[in-house]
């Protein structure tokens, strides 16, 4: 496996190779028309982002020979120096140098014979600057090597593709893991000796295929990460703040289109953190805080998932406030809202329209809350999560996938059907007595590890009548002993009583079609290895249909 600087550089060499590419063309055709002032910005730009490069991975080298060129070509915008006679073979002279130090970074020992190259680079800017032609100081001007001939033209070993091709061809992988699943079945059930070898083989190949194509699409968080810094400053100067930010955890890897998918969610939780979050420095200096806030961003792995956390120091969340809050926009009566559990009352902080803001400042407090951040991540399979103490500080913790396309999932049977439910989702498997169920509320409800959790009857839930469907009722469970999967969403727990249990099983999950589509309950749907149809629930919908009923 490669390590991290191997990955940059390699990153760096195929940017870089683009560069020169582009730099030889545009030079090229500034020669035929040296008063093309776009064709010089572009050249400037190309070179003074590749300086800026090189400095940050380390290429001193590279970046000292691109600064001497953005030099060159800053003084033919400002017409300082012509672009004639030496100055353009001294200035290609430059770009082919630049190229060969490219080319060889893999090479520790090479050492480019480029000493009269930077000289005459020199020369050309010190004529420059001085108000001379080049012509004045031509026993100085001395011939370069010419790095540049037909015999060594060489390709980037890398190329860029755009995502979208990496999304289908992990789509069709995905109809592959399908197709796989439903040989390996068939091939158990035969039990013919070279079927079962080859569907063997097929499993493995599969799998090094899906990993080698997950592979392909993952990025660094720190592509995101790294912009915040200059974020964080300007939404604190906007709130006449000071905040001091600490990063860790950039070097974690991500699936491109769900970084993409979350950064929204992570701006707008960072500034919620900055405009409600951090107090005002007099305020938090009379608390006995420094006057700095602070804010931690960071990253991590957690098996097969990544997790972001974003934390504050600041006046944290009144609960209080949040139960009053409840009552009042008509979620739930005075005296529910007191029996709710902490996480549970910070779980309505993702509610529409919630926003405990007293007053709207630039960054927030405009009618756009986290119900926005929780449905963006909920569309990818990850959930959110709220922790507060009241004048310490608020910590937001995304769990994300991975891959969006592949899922792990717990799969099960109702009524002969079967079904699946994400495991992002599942907190815990129990076997209850059907005597440690209790009917309060219209609804069925049992102690499990010191909580009291809401718990259905799938079987009733998915195929009785709605005018006889009767959830808070024992007698229509079958069996004494219940198997029940507890799911969890949006720090509340909900208890799916189902017929049987199978196993955990990576899902490739498919949009449904019409007119089932728009049945809310269904997240998607996948095929087993035994060609079965297996419906995939969704956990938000579920429990917010049950728990909102409280």
């Amino acid at each position: 496996m490669k390590s991290r600087e191997e990955e940059y550089k390699e990153i760096f060499i195929g940017e870089a190779l683009e560069y020169y590419d582009a730099l030889n063309r545009h030079i090229s055709d500034l020669e035929k028309n040296p008063e093309n002032d776009s064709l010089l910005a572009e050249i400037f730009r190309l070179l003074h982002n590749m300086k800026a490069n090189a400095k940050a991975i380390g290429y001193i080298h590279i970046s000292e020979l691109s600064h001497k060129l953005e030099t060159a070509f800053e003084l033919i915008r400002n017409k300082k120096l012509a672009f004639a006679d030496e100055a353009v073979t001294i200035l290609f002279d430059g770009i082919d140098l630049l190229g060969e130090l490219i080319n060889n970074l893999d090479q520790e020992d090479y050492q480019a014979q480029d000493e009269n190259i930077i000289r005459n680079l020199d020369i050309i800017v010190q004529t420059g600057e001085s108000g001379n032609k080049p012509g004045d100081k031509a026993v100085e001007v001395a011939k370069g090597p010419k790095y540049l001939n037909s015999k060594n033209i060489q390709l980037s070993d890398l190329i860029y593709i755009q995502i979208k091709k990496l999304d289908h061809l992990l789509n069709l992988v995905g109809e592959l893991i399908i197709d796989r699943d439903r040989i390996i079945s068939i091939s158990k059930e035969l039990d013919h000796p070279d079927l079962t070898s080859v569907s063997s083989h097929l499993y493995r190949l599969t799998e090094d295929l899906q990993f080698s194509v997950m592979d392909a699409r993952l990025v660094t968080i720190g592509s995101l990460f790294n912009k915040f810094p200059r974020i964080v400053r300007d939404i604190a100067v906007a709130e006449k703040k000071e905040i001091h930010l600490d990063i860790t955890g950039q070097d974690i890897q991500i699936d491109r289109n769900i970084l993409q998918i979350i950064t929204d969610s992570l701006l707008h939780i960072m500034r919620n953190a900055i405009s409600h979050g951090i107090e005002p420095a007099e305020v938090r200096e009379a608390a006995g805080k420094p006057a700095v806030g602070n804010i931690s961003l960071s990253a991590q792995s957690d098996r097969d998932m990544v997790q972001i956390k974003l934390s504050d120091d600041g006046k944290g969340i009144d609960l209080n406030d949040v139960r009053r809050g409840i009552v009042q926009k008509g979620y739930l009566p005075a005296e529910a809202a007191n029996e709710l559990r902490d996480s549970e009352v910070l779980s309505y902080i993702f509610e529409p329209g919630f926003s405990l803001a007293k007053q709207i400042t630039e960054v927030s407090g405009r009618g756009v809350g986290l119900d926005v951040v929780k449905n963006a991540i909920d569309s990818i399979g990850g959930r959110i999560r709220i922790d507060s103490e009241k004048g310490k500080g608020t910590t937001f913790t995304l769990h994300l996938p991975t891959s969006i396309a592949v899922k792990g999932a717990l799969l099960f049977e109702v009524d002969s059907s079967f079904y699946a439910i994400p495991l992002m989702h599942t907190d815990s498997v129990v076997a209850l007595d059907k005597d440690e169920l209790h009917e309060i509320g219209g609804l069925l409800v049992a102690d499990i590890k010191n909580e009291t959790i809401t718990v259905i009857s799938l079987n009733e839930f998915l195929t009785a009548d709605e005018k006889t469907m009767n959830l808070g009722s024992k007698a229509k469970l079958q069996g004494v002993v219940q198997n029940i999967i507890i799911v969890t969403y949006n720090n509340r727990k909900l208890g799916l009583i189902v017929d049987k249990l199978f196993r955990q099983q990576d899902i490739v999950v498919k949009a449904l079609n019409k007119p089932v589509d728009i049945i809310e309950i269904y997240g998607g749907v996948t095929l087993l290895g035994s060609g079965k149809v297996c419906l995939v629930l969704d956990v938000p919908a579920l429990t917010r249909y049950f728990l909102t009923k409280k």
